[in-house]
């Protein structure tokens, strides 16, 4: 499973910022928020996602899930 490690020491993330972690365009990111319900970020006034730590270990747990099948899921 992902380490929270990996995740740096701050409670909210851009999406800019979690693409990278994952490794993964934004576009991808869109798209699982429409296939996991759980996955909802906070948006603000200019429509811009916050992540919270809970997402970004949500999205490195997909992530690993999908390469343990060796799935391809949104372009990855």
């Amino acid at each position: 499973m992902p380490s929270e490690a990996a995740i740096p020491d701050k409670d909210e993330f851009k999406i800019g910022e979690v693409c990278e972690m994952a490794g993964v365009k934004p576009f991808v990111l869109r798209y699982w928020e429409t296939e996991f319900p759980e996955l909802a970020p906070a948006k603000g006034a200019g429509g811009q996602r916050t992540y919270t730590r809970a997402d970004v270990q949500l999205i490195l747990t997909v992530l690993f899930v999908l390469s343990q099948l060796a799935l391809c899921a949104g372009g990855i």
